[in-house]
């Protein structure tokens, strides 16, 4: 299945990739086990939740201490790189080619590997943006200085109450740019990027292939669906799915993929090893 894969990528005219949380799984950014006793080992001890996501819905009393464990959180798994070099050897496949990512990742893990911003769709949101609870507006805020000063300055699990975030319009308090519900603000940054990954859709026909990477069936209808319409309405079009454990396609389009039950990061190195970087065409879809 991988001689396939390689072979359609060498091919295609280009190549559309949409990846999800399995792909920053298998860089590395796991939310539970060791990393997360390696950070949280603290909430963990007083409040007895043991990921990261559990963490993140605790009803915590003060801000001061809801602002020190999500300060941590954006911290490592936004401003630290992944362990594994997983998104690094992915743009060593695309980074002289034309491409565009679409992700519903928050982590920033595409542009951090040197991918061009203006190439990239984070139709979820981003850990490195605040907005205003209320929302009060669609504007967002970039957060790094306040939440390394939040690290910087936290102790026995709070932080101090000047560094509480409040929106800059209003003074309500600021929440993270996540999609979670209908307050999520939509910034012109955000309506960019939506309107130039259409356009490349639009531009883009005949031999394309669709690669799909670790995306699963929490919001299938941002990459998934789309992707299995796309190939099946397009005679030329080619899908692939990499994704441990969830690797399938309906029958409609089998004929025309290939779905590789294994961990990502190692499926790329291989593609990267024996695969020119001048034999690559790729579209990111994250």
């Amino acid at each position: 299945m991988t001689d396939k894969l390689r072979e359609k990528i060498r091919s295609a005219e280009a190549v559309i990739i949409g990846a999800g949380a399995g792909l920053s799984t298998s860089a590395g950014f796991t939310y539970s086990g060791e990393r997360f006793r390696k950070y949280f080992s603290d909430f963990s001890d007083k409040y007895g939740f043991n990921d990261m996501y559990s963490g993140g819905f605790y009803p915590y009393q003060t801000p001061e201490e809801m602002w020190a464990y999500w300060s941590r959180y954006i911290f490592i798994n936004r401003y630290m790189d992944a362990p594994k070099p997983v998104y690094e050897n992915l743009f060593s496949l695309v980074k002289d080619k034309d491409y565009f990512v679409i992700t519903t990742n928050v982590d920033h893990c595409f542009q951090k590997a040197g991918f061009d911003k203006k190439r990239l769709f984070y139709t979820q949101g981003d850990y490195g943006l605040f907005q205003c609870s209320e929302p009060c507006s669609q504007e967002t805020y970039d957060n790094e200085t306040m939440i390394r000063d939040m690290m910087e300055q936290q102790s026995d699990m709070k932080i101090p109450s000047e560094l509480i975030p409040r929106c800059p319009r209003c003074g309500k308090p600021m929440t993270m740019n996540l999609r979670s519900d209908d307050r999520f603000a939509e910034d012109e940054g955000w309506h960019a990027a939506s309107e130039r990954y259409e356009n490349f859709l639009m531009t883009r026909k005949g031999n394309i292939l669709f690669l799909e990477l670790g995306v699963g069936y929490n919001t299938p209808g941002i990459i998934k669906y789309p992707f299995w319409q796309m190939t099946a309405q397009n005679p030329d079009a080619f899908y692939a799915c990499i994704n441990y454990g969830e690797a399938s396609c309906p029958d409609a389009i089998k004929k025309r993929s290939v779905c590789i039950d294994a961990d990502i990061g190692e499926v790329v190195e291989k593609l990267g090893k024996c695969l020119p970087v001048s034999q690559v065409h790729l579209i990111c879809a994250m």
